[in-house]
């Protein structure tokens, strides 16, 4: 193939010959060879030392990769510090089936964070946690904190049951079979449980479950003094329940840090039970008192009406005897005939 766009440009600086086809072609690679070292010096330029500094960190990043990175609006930085640090921790970087740069790229458009999911899997490689690039940055693009779970999962946290800082109480109340209450404080210690993270149930349930239990232990109990001298069947009830499951932790103890003795509440629903019953005593009798009065007041009313008839009967007497006189039916020395 010819270039016959240089025709007349080597036929002018020829003194009006023509040049072979073999150098316009050679004419033509150098120009483009120009071009082309052209872009590849300005890829160097913008993208030089950190493919310098990816390359002799062994981070199997090219210089083509870094210029798609920019067209693509990825941090290129970014991508590399993470591919540096993961080559440097001796994890598998490889393109196929490790942290590969294109996995990186994908994470960071997803919106992840892809430092911490790097720091994540360097400390669960350095503790011996099986935890995949995969399995992180799902973690991660669920909005759970991969890197506080790592650690939380290598050193395990201590929670306070109940929890002040969410329900402003600090101990739980439960009351025992002869109706004593204990007010108890727990601490449970729980460590992450990685394979259940996304999805899995957070620290309000386990706290939640965790009280439930106490308070359930607590209410099976016969005597007060049953649990005051062994605590520890508290936790042991407690923990044979398997109040972990489908959460996000794994409960590793759970301890009674504080028991107290509080009301007799029994008693005292007792004694509200008598001072109720008293009240409802002392209304009937009130009502059977007022009862009693209205029916005196009614008898007494009865005898005053009987009173007045006999007064009106005695009244008429006289009436019917002046009439019976007018009559002739009766006489002075007796009834007429």
């Amino acid at each position: 193939m010819t270039l016959t766009w240089l025709n007349p440009l080597l036929a002018q600086e020829n003194g009006g010959g023509s040049w072979g086809t073999l150098e316009i072609i050679l004419v033509g690679i150098a120009f483009f060879g120009a071009i082309f070292l052209f872009i590849v010096g300005i890829a160097f330029a913008a993208y030089g030392r950190i493919w310098f500094q990816a390359f002799m960190s062994r981070a199997d990043v090219g210089i083509w990769s870094l210029v798609a990175m920019g067209f693509r609006q990825v941090n290129s930085r970014l991508i590399v510090d993470a591919k540096i640090k993961a080559a440097q921790s001796g994890m598998d970087i490889n393109r196929q089936t490790g942290i590969s740069t294109q996995r990186l790229e994908a994470h960071y458009l997803a919106g992840g964070d892809v430092m911490r999911v790097i720091h994540a899997i360097i400390a669960a490689h350095r503790a011996g946690i099986d935890l995949d690039f995969d399995r992180a940055s799902a973690i991660d693009l669920a909005g759970r904190d991969v890197f506080d779970a790592v650690r939380t999962s290598v050193q395990p946290k201590v929670i306070d049951c109940p929890d002040p800082r969410r329900s402003g109480k600090s101990t739980l109340s439960a009351i025992a079979k002869n109706g004593v209450e204990l007010r108890v404080k727990a601490r449970v210690t729980v460590r992450t449980n990685l394979a259940q993270l996304i999805g899995g149930a957070t620290e309000d349930t386990v706290i939640a479950r965790v009280g439930e239990g106490i308070i359930t232990a607590i209410g099976s109990a016969e005597h007060h003094f049953q649990v005051l001298e062994n605590p520890d069947v508290i936790s042991k009830a407690v923990l044979a329940r398997g109040l972990d499951a489908q959460t996000a932790f794994q409960i590793v103890s759970i301890d009674i840090a504080d028991i107290d003795v509080g009301e007799n509440i029994g008693a005292r629903l007792q004694a509200d039970q008598a001072e109720a019953d008293t009240r409802v005593a002392r209304a009937t009798a009130e009502q059977r008192r007022c009862e009693a009065i209205a029916t005196e007041q009614e008898m007494k009313a009865k005898v005053a009406e009987n009173r007045a008839r006999l007064v009106d009967a005695e009244a008429e007497v006289p009436m019917a005897m002046a009439d019976a006189f007018r009559r002739g039916n009766l006489t002075t020395g007796g009834i007429a005939t």
